[in-house]
């Protein structure tokens, strides 16, 4: 006996009986399934090809609060909030053609009392009585969203709101794009109100489709996705994007992923390199000394060319620098012997000596003798009978912003005079030291934030691959604090492949860092679609050209076919790789073209050779082997016999090589030892 709601009196009619009403025990026992569907625990209904609600059960009403009469005639997807209408429309057409989708949508649905109720909506077709080939409807059923579920979908449209990512899931078969948890800001404002992967591939940077449609392809054989790209968003705006993508297999195989704006991170870079365009202009149009100031890298740099080197300039016998440290002064030492110590004693911001007076108001003070001096300033009596100085010059060290950084003070042993001209070029100098002082705190923060992303890009372990030992050692340069861009990398390629990677951006800090995160990541994208190295380098090299950043780097790429025992390799000005096998070693050389970043449309060949069994290879920056000391054959060398003396241990010999540095520590040096098992 089947039910449905009489469109008219909302009441229970039976189709197979008179059509006058039953007694509901009896029907309770004539018809065991009707009884199952209206106290079925799940909220379900039943509704025609049209969409209309012909039958609820008890759990509809409950969870929803609706009664029967509400319902009836209702077309079902209207009773979803108004933004999941076209996705429930989507199920019941899906359902009428009985095709169901690789994952059940959570769709929220509007209560009685006017509350939003998030639930798992199942659309399944109803055949017909009359002919089993055919629908006459759909059976929707009402699953409540489990906690966890909940949480985690709460927690990431919290996390989505207001980052730069989106979730995103791509039907292989339709070519159906969607997101995850509903759009989100990002993909509104990428993708609008499209919906397949042809509306979004209109929108991509012309130079970036064709890449992109290789890559998807792959994604058809089943490998995960990932990928760097350019795309126009709804207001015409260029955005860099940053796509990775996982396979999902099935019935209806599917890419599930995450796409990632990176336009910021490029502009950042940009502006980096822009910023550094214009200080090396302006330093070419300076003098000598300033140009000194300019080349300083450290605070004690600045104060010994204040305190020494302009000492000569103005005739002076001893000069020294105070400077702020936390609102306190404090003496910076020079290599000048007679220094006057003007805070052994008394409170130096005191405004009652020359150095809390300059301080307060930023006003140089010039004395010629040591009566006017202490005409102006009693306090410093006690000084004066210390010291043989007749003549002074307090001047103060202040920034960009005329913020006073410290006082530059010059002594003179004799009466003097400063002209005009002199005043002018102190405060000129200490002008540009104050400056200078300023860039070296920020060149200090650089260089810190350049630290950081240098170790969060580079992985501090190589993958952990059955059939091949690989060991990896980096070594900052002692030359100084600096940052700089040597990378390696260690990927898994398709088959019995491994991909190793070594190179050197050119340059320091945090241009070099960030560059270096960018080559390595387009080389896993790269690598992980292309099975040539060569192309993996020349993409790699166009992309760096295309950013616009003035940085270019040598490197190796290097795949090793563990089957077949053969390697291949491009190369792009790297030293050549070291061979081993314990009772001897050779340096092969691949054909090599330009660095990478240099010229857009450089092509660089392939290189192949057996891998001898027991064979040990070694991959290098070229700081390990080669420096204005050491050529570069001494150094291969020198690491050739050390590698084939720790050949059979890949980390024995990594740290043996760390160790030796035949090349010295001036700069910073890549190391990458492998050996297959």
């Amino acid at each position: 006996m089947n039910y449905y709601v009489n469109r008219s009196t909302g009441t229970t009619d039976d189709f197979a009986g008179s059509g006058g009403k039953t007694d509901a025990p009896a029907a309770q026992m004539d018809d065991p399934a009707g009884t199952a569907f209206r106290h079925a625990p799940t909220a379900m209904l039943v509704a025609d090809r049209a969409g209309a609600v012909l039958l609820v059960n008890q759990a509809f009403t409950t969870l929803l609060g609706y009664s029967p009469t509400e319902v009836a005639g209702r077309h079902w997807p209207e009773l979803f909030e108004t933004d999941d209408h076209g996705r429930a429309w989507e199920q019941h057409s899906r359902a009428l053609r009985g095709s169901a989708p690789g994952q059940w949508p959570d769709l929220a649905i509007r209560t009685a009392r006017g509350r939003s109720h998030r639930t798992v909506v199942q659309a399944r077709p109803l055949p017909s009585t009359a002919a089993a080939d055919e629908v006459a409807g759909v059976v929707v059923q009402l699953s409540a969203v489990s906690r966890d579920e909940e949480t985690l979908r709460i927690v990431t449209e919290l996390r989505l709101r207001e980052a730069d990512t989106a979730l995103w899931s791509l039907d292989l078969t339709s070519g159906r794009l969607s997101e995850l948890f509903g759009p989100s800001p990002l993909g509104r404002m990428l993708a609008g109100e499209a919906c397949t992967l042809e509306e979004c591939l209109a929108r991509v940077h012309r130079d970036d489709v064709a890449r992109l449609r290789d890559a998807l392809e792959t994604s058809y054989q089943g490998r995960d996705y990932e990928q760097r790209f350019r795309m126009f968003d709804q207001v015409g705006d260029e955005r860099w994007l940053y796509a990775r993508g996982a396979y999902v297999g099935g019935e209806r195989p599917r890419l599930v992923g995450v796409v990632d704006d990176m336009t910021e991170h490029v502009e950042l870079v940009r502006r980096l390199a822009d910023r550094r365009r214009i200080e090396a202009a302006q330093g070419r149009q300076v003098n000598e000394l300033a140009a000194k100031l300019v080349s300083a890298t450290t605070v004690e740099e600045v104060t010994d060319l204040l305190g020494r080197e302009f000492l000569p300039i103005f005739g002076g016998d001893s000069a020294h620098v105070m400077l702020l440290d936390q609102d306190e002064l404090r003496l910076h030492s020079t290599r000048t012997a007679n220094v006057e110590r003007w805070l052994e004693e008394h409170d130096h911001r005191d405004v009652s000596y020359p150095t809390g007076a300059v301080l307060q108001d930023r006003q140089p003070r010039f004395f010629e003798s040591r009566s006017e001096l202490l005409g102006r300033f009693p306090a410093v009596e006690g000084t004066l009978r210390r010291t043989g100085s007749h003549s002074w010059a307090f001047v103060p060290v202040f920034g960009d912003a005329k913020v006073t950084l410290g006082v530059w003070v010059v002594a003179w042993t004799q009466p003097h005079h400063a002209t005009p001209d002199e005043r002018a070029l102190m405060l000129t100098l200490a002008g540009l030291a104050g400056q200078a002082l300023q860039r070296v705190n920020r060149q200090r923060a650089e260089l810190e934030l350049a630290d950081a992303v240098q170790k969060r890009m580079l992985p501090p372990q190589p993958p952990d691959f059955p059939e091949l030992d690989v060991a990896v050692r980096y070594l900052p340069s002692r030359a100084g604090w600096r940052v700089c861009g040597d990378f390696y990398d260690a990927i898994r390629l398709p088959g019995s492949r491994i991909g190793l990677v070594v190179g050197d951006v050119q340059g320091h800090g945090v241009e070099a860092a960030a560059a270096m995160g960018q080559i390595r990541m387009a080389f896993r994208a790269y690598a992980s679609n292309q099975s040539d190295p060569g192309t993996v380098l020349a993409e790699t090299n166009r992309l760096l050209t295309e950013t616009g950043e003035i940085v270019f780097a040598t490197c190796g790429y290097l795949v090793i076919d563990v089957d077949l025992g053969q390697i291949q390799a491009a190369w792009a000005g790297q030293p050549p790789v070291v061979l081993a096998t314990g009772s001897g070693y050779e340096v092969w050389s691949p054909e090599t073209g330009p660095p990478v970043g240099v010229d857009s449309e450089a092509k660089y060949p392939v290189s192949s050779r057996s891998l001898p069994p027991g064979s040990t290879l070694l991959m290098c920056s070229d700081g390990l082997v080669e420096s204005s000391e050491v050529n570069m054959d001494d150094g291969l060398a020198a690491v050739g016999r050390e590698l084939d003396a720790k050949a059979a241990d890949v980390h024995q010999a990594a740290t043996a090589l760390a160790r030796l540095t035949p090349a010295g520590r001036s700069d910073d040096i890549a190391i990458l030892v492998a050996r297959v098992r």
